[in-house]
This record gives structure tokens, sequence and C-alpha cells, in this order.
């Protein structure tokens, strides 16, 4: 779909046929009754997993990765004639490659951005911004995407950035109110269309992109954005510009929103916005992403004026195209040329989530794509290098640390950060603050990794050397420490919240129940030590579970004071905790919660049980008469044994890494 002018000779001969049909190379105003089909595909959430690499387990992983979603570019474009490649954001963030372009070994000025080399190999047309694209600071943002940026610690210049235009319009400078990138900007693409007679001719298509970050990130990224940009909501940001990106007079007009779908009303804090963003007017395509699910698929099955197997939201032609590059979002829209302008006939368009690895009920594995030579080498430097830093020495432990069972009770992994996160609060704020040096420590910690992604997708750091890859499987994400004053009443609370985790238990019930709810992420379940005992009653309601809360055998008082540590997207109220919304912070580290770690278990140089809290909380006993069951990993009850969760067995194992699990919640 080259839009690249024809040569004077080509010109010319086209010119002698005019009389005989018209020539296909040269753009032509399509006549009423044209009809033309245009598939928009979509990469969300990539996180810069540009191979297919497990940098963890230190093997290769061919279920995700951009260079297999490539594979399904390109076959993409061998089935239609006429596309546009657009990535929906969180797109620099979330990969051990990226942490060592970012904090390791940062890129220079002139250096592109792995995950940005790839996308220009597989020529992308345009993209938007997502939340992660902020963690690392404005300075690397604005350096990476190539955007001189009038804030603090923006580059002012221009360095390497991708090839492709990069839009966003509810972010601000605070400095002089202009858009960090461009709101909006039009992409000029040549298609073929054919006539009401059936010729087939090239028609230029003007096509606006338009996008949207969660407004939340100057809750999630406080620290590196407050005082220096402000947020609009996606509604009122798409209210300001689609009338000027309208008055361009584009032939269709889409809408990037690195977010979901959310009915709850409508406030310009919302998180997932998408179903408001469908309802603006001027509106004729719609890429969604950010929560990590499909559209169309079963999770939007039910919501209100969502079609869920068709791909429409309100109407709007929408798709969400998975995450780390497991999947390509692929909206088919049927044009039709009505009084000298495109118009999207609904019924002959849809949407679909083509995934890199699909499975047959008969098969033991699942078949993947084979990945597009042409992205491996491009990162032939920076992937050995990423190798050989994870696997830097840096510790001994005596323990399996893992997330196997994380739900279950098992905190070794979650002991471990607790550990290093209270000793830095303690080792720092008699220093920074000496009136609260008086005060308990606590410290939060929640498992980044507990299945969601799959059989792999779990901490799991084997008893021996530990290294910098520990370390990075220990803490997934690279967040910032912070420290918050509560008190007692709000430690309740926050413990109620994480404890949405489960589902009601009904004690009374024969039928299977399942344990956990899986609409509340595993990353929301924080688990709190520091002297502190609790029970979850999963047969109460939600907000009244936490029984027994003690702190040193003491029963815990409302008003009693503490200090928590926890992260800064939690600090911050990332995941709309009760009293958490940045106002009680009194420590914020300008250091990685993963470095701190590494550090902690430098010093320690080995680790074990004795280094390590024993878990904090346990089910309060419930005799229920029916089976209460969760999905884990299979083959890995050695694993609960051995950290103490003897309360569990395998029912079913499912032949792909995961099994179903009974839990005894008796004892």
């Amino acid at each position: 779909m080259s839009s690249r002018p024809l040569a004077p000779a080509t010109r010319l001969l086209c010119l002698a046929f005019v009389l005989l049909g018209g020539c296909s190379g040269l753009p032509h105003r399509p006549a009423d009754g044209s009809v033309a089909t245009v598939a928009i595909l979509e990469t969300t959430d990539l996180h810069s997993y540009v191979l297919g690499y497990d940098y963890y387990q230190q093997k290769p992983d061919r279920t995700l990765g951009l260079e297999r979603t490539a594979t399904l570019i390109r076959r993409a474009r061998q089935q239609y004639r006429n596309t546009i490649l657009l990535d929906d954001g969180d797109t620099i963030q979330g990969s051990v490659l990226a942490d060592y372009q970012a904090l390791v070994k940062p890129v220079g000025c002139a250096q592109e951005l792995g995950v940005y080399r790839a996308m220009d190999a597989i020529g992308y047309d345009g993209g938007t911004i997502g939340n992660h694209e902020f963690n690392y600071g404005l300075g690397f943002l604005s350096q990476v995407t190539g955007t001189p940026m009038n804030v603090d610690g923006g580059e002012r210049g221009r360095c390497a950035g991708p090839h492709f235009p990069l839009v966003l319009a509810n972010v601000d400078s605070r400095r002089d109110g202009a858009p960090l990138f461009k709101p909006w900007t039009i992409v000029s693409k040549t298609i073929e269309a054919r006539t009401p007679d059936g010729r087939l001719i090239r028609v230029p298509l003007r096509i606006g992109i338009i996008g949207f970050a969660p407004p939340p990130i100057m809750q999630w990224d406080r620290q590196k954005l407050a005082g220096k940009v402000t947020v609009r909501g996606v509604v009122e940001a798409a209210q300001a510009y689609l009338p000027l990106l309208r008055a361009q007079r584009p032939d269709l007009v889409v809408a990037l929103l690195h977010g979901g779908l959310d009915t709850a009303p409508y406030t310009p804090a919302m998180e997932n916005a998408g179903w408001y963003l469908a309802g603006v007017p001027g509106i004729d395509a719609l890429l969604l992403g950010h929560v990590h699910t499909n559209l169309p698929g079963p999770h939007y099955a039910g919501m209100k004026d969502v079609d869920a197997r068709r791909g429409f939201v309100r109407g709007v032609p929408a798709v969400m195209g998975g995450y780390f590059g497991k999947d390509l979002g692929v909206i088919q829209l049927a044009l039709v040329r009505r009084h000298g302008r495109w118009v999207v006939e609904r019924g002959l368009s849809h949407s679909e989530v083509r995934p890199i690895c699909s499975r047959t009920p008969a098969a033991t594995a699942p078949t993947c794509v084979p990945a597009d030579p042409a992205i491996a080498p491009l990162l032939a430097r920076v992937q050995p290098a990423t190798i050989a830093y994870v696997n830097t020495p840096i510790g001994e432990s005596s323990m399996r640390l893992s997330s196997y069972f994380a739900d279950e009770g098992n905190m070794t992994a979650l002991a471990a950060v607790n550990a290093a996160q209270e000793d830095y609060v303690r080792r720092e704020l008699p220093r920074l603050h000496p009136e609260l040096a008086g005060l308990p420590v606590l410290s939060a910690a929640a498992a980044f990794r507990t299945g969601f992604g799959g059989p792999d997708d779990y901490t799991d750091v084997a008893a021996g050397p530990l290294t910098q890859r520990s370390a990075a499987d220990l803490y997934f994400y690279p967040n910032t420490l912070s420290a918050v004053e509560i008190d007692g009443a709000g430690l309740k609370a926050w413990l109620e919240k994480s404890a949405e985790r489960f589902n009601r238990i009904d004690p009374a019930s024969t039928a299977e129940q399942p344990l956990i709810n899986r609409h509340y992420p595993g990353f929301n379940f924080d688990q709190i030590q520091g002297g502190i005992h609790y029970l979850i009653d999963v047969s109460r309601p939600v907000g009244r579970r936490i029984t027994g809360l003690s702190y040193h055998g003491e029963p815990v008082r409302p008003q009693q004071r503490f200090i928590v540590v926890t992260n800064n997207y939690r600090a911050s109220g990332g995941g709309d905790f009760p009293g958490l919304d940045g106002r009680n912070i009194v420590l914020a580290s300008p250091e990685g919660t993963r470095e701190i770690l590494a550090h902690w278990l430098a010093r320690r140089h080995r680790i074990g049980a004795s280094d390590l809290e024993p878990r904090s909380w346990r089910f309060a006993p419930l005799q229920t008469r029916g089976p209460v069951v969760f999905d884990g990993p299979a083959n890995k009850l050695d694993v609960a044994r051995a950290a103490g969760v003897d309360n569990i067995r395998p029912l079913k194992d499912h032949g792909d890494g995961t099994a179903t699990w009974l839990i005894d919640l008796s004892h």
C-alpha cells in the first residue's frame, strides 16, 4: 500500500489509457457506490517483549513476542489489500530487555530503542502512549520517542525515535499547556477500491488517529509527573480535539485508547473509559488495551451496548489485541462511497483477535506461528548483553522462593520482598523523619506473577545462587518504594480490600465453588508482614473478612499508628485502596524496589528461612459441604508442602501445565 508518486513515464502511459478505463496505478476520486475493505491491525501492551524469550527461565518462549506477531502482520497484509498498522501503548517498558536499555545501560540520544527498531522494520503507521511509558520518567520518554518536551528533564532537541507518529491528546505540559505529543495526526495511504462497475482503482485514503492515556497516571507515577504535566479526562480531550481533526476532512478517524471498558458512572479520572469514548461523535473505529484481555472475547459478554462476538462498542467497531505480542487485533472495515465520502458499513464490518499460538482439543502443546527472521538480528547486540546482565551474581538462597501458591499462603517470594522493603525504611526513616522513627514498620507486597499469562507465569527462584535475574523475577515491575502512615483502621481496610481476591464461599453449598475471584488481579492482593497476624474468612461478605488482626500478639487498635512500606503505584492510589491517594506518603525513594531488593540480597549474601518472616495470615477455619477449588500449576505439590501449604491437593491435571486443585479450608 505504497503512496509513493509514479514515475513520469508511468504517468504518461497511464494518461494514454485514460479513455480505455483508466490506470490502476494512479489515485482516483471514487464514484458513489464504490466499495473498499480496510483492515486496521493493532498491537497493544507489547511491554518490550520483542523476542520470544523468557529471561527468568533463560530459555526461548514461543508463546509471546513481537517477532511472532510480525508473522501474523505479514499474513494479514497478504490477506487484505489495504491495511494500517497501529500500536496502542505500553510499548517501551515491562521486560528485562526494557529495563536494561532504560536503567542498566541507558540508550544514548542517537540510539533507537530495541522495540522501536523492530516496529520500524515491520512498518507501523502510528501509535499512542500508555501509562507504563511514563515509568522511566519524562526525560527518557522524550528521548526515546524522539519528541522534544518543554518539561523538567525533557529533551529540547530531537533524539532517535520511532519512524512513525505517536499521538496523545490528554497529557499536557504544565509549563506552557501544550500537549506532550501531537494530539492527533493524519496518516495518508493509497488503497485499492472497486467502482460500481467492478473496476479496480487506486484511491487516496486519509486516516486520522488520536490517542489517549489512562488519567490515573498522575497517581501511579506521581513522583515523575507531579508539577510537570496535567492530564485531562478521555472524553473531555476527545471533545476538544475531534472537531479540529474532523475539520481536516479525514476519510476515517481511529481512536487509540490505552484503556478498557467500564460502564460505571463516568469521571474524568476514569481508568478504562473506552465505553464512554465510543459515545463521542466522530470516531469510526476504536482500539483498546491496558487491561490485558481480548475484545472480541467472553470477558465483555453481557456488557451493555457491547457486541463481544463481533467487536462493537456502542455501534463503533473496536478491538483489543492481547498483550506481550501474544495476539494481533484486526478490525475489518467495509467502506462504501456515499455522497462523496467513505462511510463504514457496520453490517459488513467485524473485529477479531488472532493469537500467535492455537490449540486443538487433541493437541498436547499449542501450535505457534514461526518468528519473523528479520527481527532477532536487530537485537543481536543488546540481547546477549541483557542475558549477561541478568546472570550477574548477587548472593545465595538456601530455600526456593516462589509464587506458585501465593493465593493459598505460600509467602516465600513475598517475604523476601517485604524483608528488603522493611529494612530499607527502618534505615532511612529516622534520617528523614526522626519524629516517626518509633512507629511500627510493616511491609506490603503482592505476587505479580500468579499464572494469569499461563503455566510459566509464576515467580520461581530455585535454591542456590542468586543473580540479578532472581531479583527481577521476585519483583517484576520497575516500581519505586514508598512508605505511608496509616492507623489501625486503615490497616484493616487495606487488608479487606486485598481480600477481595477471593470469592465468597457458602459453607452449606454442595456445589463446587471457585476460591479465586478472577476479576480481581493478583497484583492487588497485598500480603502484609512485620509482626502482624490475621485471618481471612471467605464465608463473609467483602469488607468484613479480616478477623483476629494483631501486632506482636496484641489486638490492633483502630487509632494505632503504623508505617507501611509499599510501592509508588499503591501509595499513590493504584488499585483504589481506601485511604491511599498519595497524601499520606512519608517516604518516597528514588530507587527502584527491584534495586533495593537486589542490594539487600547482596548485603545478606546468603538468605534462608531464618532471614524471612513466616506467613502472616491464614484462612479462617471453614467446614464446607462441597469442594472449594482453584486453578494453579500442575505437578507442584512438593513446592506447596515445602512452603507449609499442606491443605491443598491436585484434583485434575489439564495436560497443559495447569491443574485444578482442591483446598481444605477446615484447617
